[in-house]
């Protein structure tokens, strides 16, 4: 069936509710950023495959939106369909939102699949005046082969991995309720990390479907019992209760008494949410969980510092290869190798999320990812590779920029300009309360100064043995969060020049106590990544001293944790990757 046919049949489903639109956003019930194949909905009805974006549909139009991440990649993606894309951080450029109020005159009936329309969004549409329907999900008309509702088994992790078992998380929980009876929680990685449990419903991300209700005296997880096996089933019986996954709405509609139910409505789809009794009090917040996963306990940091000493050594090995042979590679082989490197060491889960290497132009796409048919082969020019990985004891998320063949004086003043803004973030202490928006420009300063720039943010928040994207801390100019310690999060700022290359470095940080003085407590990073900068794009000549010393130690810890866990044959590599910049 092609996107024109497909665009067509929304359009029948739209003229018997008279709906002037139909949005998709391409979420899950949960609006969980990245989906298992059977909500992949954005893609199914427009062709474009990266993970946000928002696509309506009205009787005369087929409408994309995206951010600067996929500007290009949509592009390319719906070439040849009726899709007109709107590069809403491009200049003059309306939102998806914008767009709406401009033309409320004909788009006012608004449609939407009541599973996958969160309240939030739901309110936010009816407070401007649309009228919103929540209706069926029409794709289930037109997609013959949609993927079922998976139901792959889940896994136990250790408490002694966990640093706190999940009982004591319910009682942490029951004692944050706040004035509710009930906590419902929507988000899958919320719940993966309260029980301990880890899944593999959406790839990459180790969650699994469900939903959790917790109250004063029980608890209640709607998961489908085949995941579980008889054992695990037992365990978790004693202090929970498991309910099928589909009986999350009639279980909710027993909910009496006028009962204080707190739930984040950017996380509860309109579905979920009609289940309730009408006489529900809801305390629309961020789950509480949210912000306990989100400060690290210590074993889950020193997992975390573990994980990143074999990620860090894989990395290496990886990078030895391409030194002692720098030809042969394509972009594929490049990410192929690393997860053999990765796949080493018995630790080893697999990856974190989709790689990314982008040779030359292909690196100036955000979010690019490389096919078997489109795997560019890397001849002279940058690399962005951009990967992760799951260990045992946490997680990694790292992007190195490459140089292939000798760099050009741009290529070089490029990397340093972004180095630069990744150790002015890494450097500084700041008090308590900061947000991420007030630390963001700290790692763009440079790049401004020669009229460069990026529009992604320059750090996210990053699970525990869970979701390489994970909030509420963001450092960004939306980033409103404050900063506390045990938090763990990107530094990676980078530049992308359409038709020519990109540059991006990221490493991982930990939220840490540096002082207290008379006006209160100061933060500072601590860095989790160990991989060596690129030597060879680094022009000294635009680094201060200080700025020299910062690498030279940083480089100085990666080959002191490194050496005990390369290859042997790979040492030469890391002393000459991790010398003194002027040595």
């Amino acid at each position: 069936m092609t996107i024109e046919a497909k665009v067509a049949a929304i359009r029948r489903s739209m003229a018997g509710l008279k709906l002037d639109a139909w949005v998709v956003y391409g979420s899950d019930p949960h609006n969980s950023e990245y989906v298992c194949p059977r909500w992949r909905t954005r893609a199914f009805i427009s062709g474009f495959t990266g993970s946000a974006g928002t696509v309506m549909i009205t009787p005369t139009e087929a409408l994309l939106w995206v951010d600067s991440r996929y500007n290009i990649q949509a592009a390319r993606e719906i070439e040849g369909t009726q899709y007109r894309l709107f590069r809403y951080q491009d200049p003059g450029v309306p939102s998806f939102f914008e767009y709406l109020q401009k033309n409320k005159d004909r788009l006012h009936r608004i449609g939407t699949s009541a599973d996958c329309l969160m309240k939030a969004e739901f309110d936010r549409l009816v407070s401007e005046g649309f009228e919103v329907v929540p209706t069926a999900d029409f794709l289930d008309e037109i997609w013959e082969d949609r993927p079922p509702v998976p139901g792959f088994a889940v896994r136990a992790l250790d408490d002694a991995i966990c640093g706190e078992s999940a009982e004591k998380k319910l009682e942490r929980i029951r004692a944050s309720l706040d004035g509710a009876d009930w906590l419902f929680v929507s988000s899958l990685d919320d719940i993966a990390w309260t029980l301990n449990l880890r899944g593999r419903d959406i790839e990459y991300n180790p969650v699994f479907l469900s939903y959790l209700l917790v109250g004063k005296q029980k608890a209640v997880l709607f998961a489908d019992r085949c995941k579980f096996t008889e054992e695990l089933y037992s365990r978790l019986s004693r202090f929970i209760e498991i309910r099928p996954y589909a009986d999350v709405r009639a279980v909710l509609s027993t909910l009496g008494g006028s009962q204080k139910v707190a739930l984040d409505f950017r996380r509860t789809n309109m579905l979920v949410y009609g289940a309730f009794p009408g006489n529900t009090v809801f305390l629309n917040r961020t789950d509480c969980t949210t912000e306990m996963k989100a400060c690290k306990n210590p074993t889950e940091l020193e997992g975390m510092r573990q994980a990143h000493v074999f990620d860090g050594a894989a990395l290496v090995n990886l990078l030895a290869q391409t030194d002692r042979q720098p030809s042969g590679w394509t972009e594929m082989k490049l990410t192929d190798a690393l997860q053999s490197e990765r796949d080493a060491f018995a630790q080893s889960r697999g990856p974190s999320f989709g790689p990314i290497a982008g040779f030359a132009e292909n690196g100036a796409i955000v979010h690019y990812s490389a096919t078997q048919e489109s795997s560019a082969e890397i001849t002279r020019g940058l690399v962005v590779l951009d990967t992760g990985g799951h260990w045992e004891t946490g997680m990694t998320d790292v992007t190195r920029t490459l140089v292939f063949g000798e760099p050009t004086d741009d290529e070089r003043r490029d990397y340093t300009l972004v180095l630069k803004g990744h150790l002015a973030l890494y450097r500084t202490c700041f008090p308590a309360g900061t947000t991420g928006a007030q630390l963001d420009v700290l790692a763009r300063q440079f790049l401004w100064n020669e009229g460069l720039t990026y529009n992604h943010g320059t750090g996210h928040g990053v699970g525990f043995c869970l979701c390489v994207h994970e909030g509420p801390q963001s450092i960004s100019p939306r980033g409103t969060y404050p900063l506390k310690p045990g938090m763990v999060i990107s530094d990676e700022p980078g530049v992308y020049l359409e038709g020519r290359h990109g540059v991006r470095i990221e490493n991982l940080f930990a939220v840490v106590p540096k002082f207290t003085t008379e006006f209160g407590d100061f933060y500072g990073f601590e860095f989790l990544t160990l991989c060596p900068y690129e030597r060879r794009l680094i022009d000294t000549g635009l680094l201060t001293e200080e700025e020299i010393k910062l690498v030279d130690e940083y480089h100085a810890q990666v080959r002191e944790k490194l050496s005990p866990v390369v290859r042997p044959e790979n040492l030469d590599y890391l002393n000459r990757a991790t010398r003194p910049l002027k040595g």
